[in-house]
């Protein structure tokens, strides 16, 4: 069967920029590694993903009426994403990853353009009508979004990404609201076991809790109990990290809305997400779910179950 879901917040255009070394040394003109331009932002990247594995997705964001706008609304029409949840603004959100040669990267969004555009609920609304997930993106415009979103009887995801306080005030309203908490080990102040109980003692509506370990590959933890530990595959080596994060989190939530199976659901997302990570524009192409059961078969990766609260 399939399933419809919601997906809000920033859609970029981005250009990833190979560079030599971190930090870049000024230069009045230097030649990059390479090049590679794509639609990406953490709802174009998760909604491209979902659509490419089969799922109904709607997508909720905020477009310009300028040049990046137009390439980027071209795209999602390509990738069916273009539908009645765009809103448009003067300004696209657009932004730059400088890559090096180990695949670290690092981020300039420019996301200004699209957060000073108030998004209606009740066009979230009409989207999240016979949905079977939210996936909310913690970008500013959305964040006046989800407590009402939490009103209509639809299970929210969230990936925090570079999180380091369960109690920090930006984020309270995701963490508040969601049934799905994903975020990255980089900024953690506990270890990813300590993180997971205390963020399941903090918010009772959190059911899932993914972490990714990077080179290391992803935690998850059941409120049940069930901790699963995946390690990394990298079936093509490791040239951009950009969206690595979205990729394991989009595929996660595809598979578990499959069948609420958490160990497949990560080893199919850790497999997905080194996947992507192995080509200068990792964000611009997905698989399909019979290319990544090809893959998984391939380059299945160690899987470890045991418990959290023992």
């Amino acid at each position: 069967m399939t399933r419809r879901i919601v997906v809000a917040g920033a859609v970029s255009l981005y250009m990833s920029v190979g560079v030599t070394e971190f930090p870049v040394r000024y230069a009045s003109t230097s030649s990059p590694r390479w090049i590679a331009t794509g639609v990406s932002g953490a709802a174009g990247h998760i909604a491209q993903i979902l659509r490419t594995l089969g799922d109904d997705v709607r997508l909720c964001t905020v477009l310009g009426r300028d040049l990046p706008g137009l390439g980027i609304a071209a795209e999602l029409g390509r990738n069916g994403l273009l539908g009645p949840g765009i809103v448009e603004g003067a300004e696209s959100s657009v932004g730059v990853a400088l890559v090096g040669p180990d695949g670290r990267r690092m981020g300039l969004p420019h996301l200004t353009p699209v957060n000073t555009v108030p998004y209606p609920v009740n066009l979230l609304a009409a989207n999240a009508h016979g949905a079977d997930l939210l996936v909310l993106t913690n970008t500013k415009f959305v964040r006046e979004l989800v407590e009402p979103a939490s009103r209509l009887g639809v299970p929210i995801a969230v990936d925090l990404h570079l999180v380091s306080d369960l109690d920090g005030e930006y984020n309270r309203p995701w963490l508040d609201a969601a049934t799905v908490v994903f975020c990255s080990d980089e900024r953690l102040p506990d270890p990813p076991e300590v993180w997971v109980r205390r963020l399941f003692a903090r918010y009772p509506r959190c059911r899932l809790a993914g972490v990714g370990l990077g080179a290391r590959g992803a935690l998850l933890a059941t409120r049940e109990g069930t901790l699963v530990r995946v390690e990394a595959v990298t079936p093509r080596g490791v040239v951009n990290t950009t969206g690595a994060g979205d990729a394991l989190f989009a595929t996660f939530l595809h598979f578990w809305c499959e069948a609420e199976d958490p160990v497949r659901a990560l080893r199919l997302a850790v497999v997905h997400a080194g996947w992507k990570v192995g080509a200068p524009a990792s964000v611009t192409a997905s698989l399909t779910l019979d290319e990544l059961s090809a893959l998984d078969a391939a380059h299945t990766p160690n899987a470890v179950v045991g418990r959290w609260d023992s």
